[in-house]
This record gives C-alpha cells, sequence and structure tokens, in this order.
C-alpha cells in the first residue's frame, strides 16, 4: 500500500511543480515502491524529426520516480533528484508518452530505481531510466 494516496500525488505534482502542471500528467497506478503516469500527447513535445523530445521524456521519467519514492516514504516534498541516466532506446512515436517504474533499493538517505518509458500501446520500451533520489533527514522533509 503507497504510503501517499494517488489522488494527494497527483494534485502535489500539478500544483506544486509548476512545470509538470503544464505537462497535464496522468498517474495511473501508485503502490508501495510502483508507479505508471502518463503524459497525454501534445503537438509541441515533437522535435525534428518528427519524434517526442528527450527533455519531456526525462521529466516523465523523473515525476515517475518522484511517485515511487513517495509511495514508500509519504509525503516529502524535500525528496530531490540527485541523478538521472536516460538510455534511449528508440524513437517514440507521436502518442501518449507512459511511464513505468519500480524500486530497486530504499535506504536511510538515498532511494535508486528504474522507469521504462513506452509509447502508447507499444510493447517495446522507447527508454531506460535509473534515477537517484536524495531523502532528506526525518523532519525536515515535509
Amino acid at each position: 500500500m503507497s504510503r501517499i494516496p494517488l489522488a494527494e500525488f497527483e494534485e502535489l505534482c500539478l500544483t506544486h511543480v509548476p512545470f509538470v502542471g503544464q505537462l497535464g500528467i496522468r498517474v495511473e497506478t501508485l503502490e508501495a515502491g510502483h508507479c505508471i503516469v502518463r503524459i497525454p500527447f501534445r503537438d509541441d513535445f515533437i522535435r525534428p524529426g518528427g519524434t517526442v523530445s528527450g527533455p519531456i521524456q526525462m521529466a516523465l521519467a523523473d515525476i515517475v520516480m518522484y511517485g515511487v519514492v513517495l509511495s514508500l516514504i509519504g509525503r516529502v516534498e524535500l525528496a530531490v533528484t540527485t541523478n538521472l541516466n536516460c538510455n534511449f532506446l528508440r524513437r517514440p512515436r507521436p502518442a501518449d508518452l507512459v511511464g513505468d517504474g519500480r524500486i530497486l533499493k530504499l535506504g536511510k538517505r538515498l532511494a535508486v530505481g528504474e522507469v521504462l518509458l513506452y509509447s502508447s500501446g507499444e510493447a517495446e520500451p522507447v527508454a531506460h531510466v535509473t534515477c537517484t533520489y536524495s531523502i532528506p533527514p526525518h523532519g525536515t522533509g515535509g
């Protein structure tokens, strides 16, 4: 069971992180150590060559990982990304992007996870992302 309700996490993302609010994300799954988020396709996400831009893909991966971490530690707004490594595997087609993330290791101060990104309806991932989040000391994160 997630330590932050899905609706609360979605509201946190939409209202407290203005850029994420502009993306129109929809949280589809939020369970302990697992999160799935969708970004509805928009024409302004396309870069030359007709593919969804890298910054949009990395933003999705980062917000998915935020969900994974908060699902385990609760609403700790000051948990922050310390590393994000993205391997672009294939061109995402002009469609919704879906990020599916899970935890690999949760420690007292760091959380490490991975996110697979998909073009909606496709079986093969378009990117593989690993993320590390810093967790603030108890009592300083909310």
